[in-house]
């Protein structure tokens, strides 16, 4: 009786800490960093398609779900959490040929105008800042959920997107035979809303210790290595 009175005044609590939502009212939310993920996939030589993730987003949204058109969002990407598969892989492509995470280790995205596609839909027009330049971007986003967390009694939102750019818009243009000019990227992701106006939404559940995103897919030693050229016959990757 005492165990079912706890939990049903746990409850309770939650539900007054999340606060009704007012129809028409635009909520703020904060990125999940460990439940949002960036999967990307890119041509390599013909033989497959190459995966690669990148994790840690922060950011924002404020939207109202009965009408997105005002929606903002506003994501950074540490590029040092990139994850190839392949610690050399992962040197090379944060390298100065490609990501040059070095001198650039953040990816951005903003959006500028959001296109409504239906109750739980929207292209959203944006602006991605890589490596230094910034060109339009098309994120095609669908809501999957925007309700109270079960386990952390947040209100919460969760999404998935994709969109597609070409590497050699932003200064990519190394191994043209190798890898794929066109990356396509697919996006999960939930936020979590502010609890007071002003307030920023606390951070996802807690991680272990060392095992923060990016954690074993750090910042190469030497993140500057130029890898302009096409690796030699002695330094190609196994097949």
């Amino acid at each position: 009786m005492t165990h079912t009175r706890l939990h049903a005044s746990l409850a309770l609590a939650a539900c007054l800490a999340t606060g009704p939502v007012a129809a028409g009212e635009t909520e703020t939310f904060a990125l999940d960093p460990v439940h949002t993920r960036v999967l990307f996939r890119v041509d390599h030589a013909g033989f497959s398609r190459a995966l690669g993730t990148f994790s840690g987003a922060t950011g924002e949204l404020a939207f109202d779900p009965d009408d997105w058109r005002g929606a903002r969002l506003e994501v950074e990407l540490p590029l040092a959490s990139l994850d190839l598969g392949d610690a050399d892989w992962n040197r090379r492509v944060l390298g100065r040929g490609f990501l040059d995470a070095g001198r650039h280790p953040v990816a951005r995205f903003r959006s500028t105008r959001v296109e409504p596609t239906g109750p739980d839909g929207a292209l959203v027009h944006g602006e991605l800042e890589l490596r230094g330049q910034r060109r339009p971007m098309v994120l095609d986003v669908r809501l999957n959920a925007l309700e109270r967390h079960p386990i952390t009694f947040r209100r919460t939102a969760g999404f998935s997107a994709s969109a597609r750019l070409d590497r050699r818009d932003f200064g990519m243009v190394s191994w043209p035979n190798v890898v794929g000019h066109e990356v396509e990227l697919w996006i999960e992701a939930e936020a979590i809303r502010a609890r007071g106006t002003g307030e920023p939404a606390g951070p996802g559940p807690a991680r272990p210790a060392g095992a923060g995103p990016g954690a074993d897919a750090g910042m190469p030693d030497h993140p500057d290595t130029d890898t302009d050229t096409e690796p030699g016959d002695a330094d190609q990757k196994p097949s």
